[in-house]
């Protein structure tokens, strides 16, 4: 099994992408459930939400504890190590949010990988919303789930152009993303 946690603030697409995520293995023929944290959240409260992925039946139902992956949708929240780093295992890896990429250092020594989301978000989408860029980067880094998978479930969730500048931020995402040592 394959687990996600994600970071990021109400209102960038936090929970959106763990769907996302989830939907795009579920169309490969894997098991996956989507975990939103809820709380008294508002926009640009700190949010988390979990997937998992296997090619066996999750019984599991609870927040991700000991993520293979952690993904930072907003660059803000990396002042918050301590949480962004709990539980993470020895081979875990991080992707996050980034202005500058090339200038990213990997965090506490995790394999890590970055990626400027937010100008993708803005040259594509005109707004600063960095999910789909971010799940992008993560199918790029990490080869989750297979690119198609993911644009069919972005299909799914949105509709005519609103699904095309969402597919083209996720192909920007994913060919942009850097690993980063």
């Amino acid at each position: 099994m394959i687990e996600v946690r994600w970071h990021g603030r109400g209102g960038q697409g936090t929970v959106t992408s763990s769907q996302l995520l989830a939907n795009a293995a579920i169309y490969e023929g894997k098991y996956a459930i989507h975990i939103p944290e809820f709380g008294p959240e508002r926009r640009g409260a700190p949010v988390r939400s979990y997937t998992r992925i296997s090619d066996e039946a999750i019984e599991i139902r609870y927040g991700v504890i000991n993520p293979d992956i952690v993904v930072v949708i907003d660059p803000t929240l990396l002042a918050y190590k301590d949480i962004i780093l709990a539980g993470l295992k020895d081979d875990s890896i991080i992707i996050f949010n980034h202005i500058d990429p090339s200038n990213a250092k990997p965090l506490d020594g995790y394999e890590s990988y970055a990626v400027d989301a937010y100008h993708i978000a803005m040259e594509v989408i005109g707004r600063p919303i960095y999910n789909t860029a971010m799940i992008g980067a993560l199918v790029g880094a990490t080869g989750i789930v297979k690119l198609k998978s993911l644009e069919e479930a972005v299909k799914k969730r949105f509709s005519g152009v609103l699904a095309d500048i969402n597919i083209k931020a996720v192909r920007r995402g994913a060919k942009e993303v850097i690993k980063v040592e």
